[in-house]
């Protein structure tokens, strides 16, 4: 994918993270995109939907998954702002996503490069193509900023 298509898919999940700043939330944003087009939006969402499933690659899935009409996402891609957790990675595995692209790395609660990198699992059902750190500085940066504000 071309290095300017491939920032400005993920500056759409930004800009959701960045709107989930706005509302008190985490700042993770992503977004499903299928033959070019965004068919999936997603801002984490857990503290405002007293939903602890609704992480931004949940919420985007499942508008994808609407959209299509269909619970296998196979021939998309997902776009995400932080290294998916290990409810996440399970989703991605069970929605048959194609590709998955993040920003930042997530040494703590991540489940792709660290933890239990859930696609290396002999046991996994299906594994994305992985694309890693893309726009990781801005989608840092968000993160730091969030959480400093909060201490």
């Amino acid at each position: 994918m071309p290095l300017t298509k491939a920032r400005e898919m993920m500056e759409e999940a930004l800009k959701l993270a960045r709107a989930a700043v706005d509302v008190g939330e985490v700042p993770v944003g992503a977004i499903v995109v299928r033959d070019g087009a965004i068919i999936g939006r997603g801002a984490n969402r857990p503290i405002g939907n007293h939903d602890p499933t609704a992480h931004a690659e949940i919420v985007a899935m499942r508008e994808a998954a609407s959209y299509l009409g269909n619970d296998r996402l196979t021939d998309c891609d997902l776009w995400v702002t932080l290294e998916p957790c290990a409810m996440c990675a399970g989703a991605i595995a069970h929605a048959r996503i194609a590709r998955l692209y993040y920003g930042a790395d997530d040494p703590k609660g991540g489940a792709v490069a660290h933890g239990p990198r859930l696609f290396e699992q002999p046991t996994v059902h299906h594994r994305p193509e992985i694309y890693a750190g893309i726009a990781a500085d801005e989608a840092t940066e968000l993160l730091k900023t969030f959480f400093a504000q909060r201490r």
